[in-house]
């Protein structure tokens, strides 16, 4: 779920890159079927992981840190390395790039499906973020190279379209899997799927290259990659370990040195992978931040919906990727609408509404205790949520093309693209502090007074790291037994309930950061020749 809703951007990339050699009309369908189920590929596995995670967590003997390890080990890589990987697409030829990241993804996908232990899926997980990083990127590009014109905005429709489908049907058929064959087959069902991407992009994908071609920033990839890996090694050990233990005091200040390095070569570097100098501009300073800050909200929350659904709701898995289904119909549906409100109101007032539409939702979230129906818990915070991303999408990729002149707005899309997937890697391991935190403090309170012998609640004190997936200890009477249930379903909700309050703060953050940061309707005149960016995000429909 951390991952539902696509990153911002994706359309602009597209749009912003330079149709240099065209594809034949017959190959059109070709490509885009080729980019479609590679891009969906990816999609569909980073939703059905989440799914998957109480069953594999089960089955490995996963620990709760395991698991958030399982989702930043992938989208450490991605996040990272994203900008890299396209850049290497334009230098050494889009199709050869993006059929090394599928074939990646695919072994990688084979070695998660046959993991034995959390550690050998987790090195997978990573392997997979690698691809991903090559894959994704690489779609977009082939798009934006083989189409023109008219063509280039169906092609956009079309893809547009059919990820909307795909983000419909990816968690209800990870969950199905899940429920119905095993976790492993969610990754594993990669596989098919890669050798068809691969035989299509032999045969119909031309090679295309950039012949001006950003130069490849690989201090500024690894330093990300090391700062990132830092930051987020420390934040999530550090549930488990404290801050006071010396591995995870190490991992945070080699991250943050890193990162400071990182600033340093990036403004040092005459063609850095994210110049900072877009960050002049104040429109794309706001677009950034709120996106920082809206999908950080979004990715850290919901990566623990799922845990709430099957652990304390007993949702089956296929109920539990198919909760989020009316979020994705709504911005799906909605975001040709929301793009038609910057052409009227301009971007700043969707950006400010949306997020605080959004902030409702999470507090809605909030609301649900251990029971009740579907409809009347979590189908209204999903709709509101729904309503308020639609109101995102479209009107924060005008923004980020809008804000810079038009021969940089695919490296600024791609930036926000980069932005809005660091935000979600961060913000999980930092809310699985305040979860972990408020999870043991209430199930400490909760189990106080129940008659339990000290080895028993020296057994629940060790299984405090398994969150919502706490067993009862051995020999405990029926009646203490499902008291010590309720009492963990309870604490997880306690947990849950603060993670979506932090969420709304953040999203509350987002909608003040669109208010002073982003230019109102008028108030500044746009680069000149991006107004198609307006156009596109109207008539596309980002999910």
């Amino acid at each position: 779920m951390a991952n539902l809703g696509r990153p911002p951007c994706d359309e602009g990339i597209i749009l912003s890159g330079s149709s240099e050699s065209p594809c034949a009309p017959a190959s059109g369908p070709w490509i885009l079927a080729g980019t479609i189920i590679g891009s969906g590929m990816a999609f569909i596995d980073s939703t059905v992981t989440n799914v998957a995670l109480p069953a594999l967590q089960q089955d490995l003997g996963a620990t709760a840190v395991d698991a958030q390890w399982i989702v930043e080990a992938y989208a450490l890589l991605l996040a990272a390395l994203i900008l890299v990987g396209g850049s290497l697409g334009d230098h050494y030829g889009r199709r050869r790039v993006y059929s090394l990241g599928v074939a990646i993804f695919a072994l990688a996908s084979i070695a998660c499906g046959v993991a034995q232990s959390p550690g050998q899926l987790i090195a997978a997980r990573a392997v997979q973020g690698l691809g991903g990083a090559l894959l994704v990127p690489g779609s977009l590009s082939i798009i934006s190279a083989s189409f023109e014109g008219e063509r280039r905005g169906k092609a956009i429709g079309t893809w547009s379209g059919f990820s909307g489908i795909t983000a419909a049907l990816g968690p209800i058929l990870g969950g199905y899997l899940v429920e119905n064959v095993s976790w492993r087959a969610a990754f594993l069902i990669n596989v098919p799927l890669a050798v068809v991407v691969l035989y299509i992009a032999a045969r119909h994908v031309p090679e295309s290259r950039d012949p001006d071609a950003r130069r490849l920033d690989i201090p500024g990839a690894l330093l990300a990659t090391l700062g990132l890996g830092g930051i987020v090694y420390g934040l999530i050990e550090s549930s488990s370990r404290g801050f006071g233990d010396l591995p995870v005091l190490v991992s945070l200040a080699l991250g943050a040195a890193a990162l400071a390095a990182f600033v340093l070569v990036e403004r040092r570097s005459q063609e850095p992978m994210m110049p900072l100098n877009l960050f002049r501009s104040r429109n794309f300073s706001g677009a950034n931040l709120l996106t920082l800050l809206l999908y950080a909200g979004l990715g850290g929350s919901l990566y623990f919906l799922p845990f709430n659904l099957i652990q304390v709701h007993d949702y089956s898995a296929t109920a539990a990727g198919a909760s989020f289904l009316p979020f994705i119909v709504i911005t799906f549906l909605m975001s040709r609408w929301a793009g038609g409100l910057v052409t009227r109101y301009g971007a700043k007032l969707p950006l400010v509404i949306g997020p605080s539409i959004a902030a409702f939702g999470f507090v809605l979230f909030a609301l649900p205790g251990t029971e009740g129906p579907y409809w009347t818990t979590f189908f209204p915070a999903v709709v509101v949520q729904g309503l308020g991303m639609s109101l995102v999408i479209a009107p924060l990729t005008t923004t980020a093309l809008n804000a810079v002149e038009g021969r940089h707005s695919g490296l600024a899309s791609g930036v926000n693209n980069a932005v809005s997937r660091t935000a979600g890697l961060l913000s999980i391991a930092v809310l699985g502090i305040f979860v972990f935190a408020a999870f043991s403090s209430s199930l400490d309170s909760k189990i106080e007074n129940l008659n339990l012998t000290p080895e028993q609640r020296t057994t629940l004190e060790a299984g405090k790291v398994d969150l919502g997936g706490v067993q009862v200890p051995e020999g405990t009477d029926g009646e203490t037994a499902a008291s010590v249930e309720r009492a963990v379903d309870e604490a997880f909700v306690s947990a849950f309930r603060l993670a979506m309050f932090i969420a709304a703060g953040l999203a509350i953050a987002s909608a003040v950061a669109a208010a002073v940061l982003i230019e109102g309707k008028g108030e500044t005149a746009r680069p000149e020749g991006v107004a198609r960016a307006e156009q596109t995000s109207g008539a596309s429909s980002p999910a």
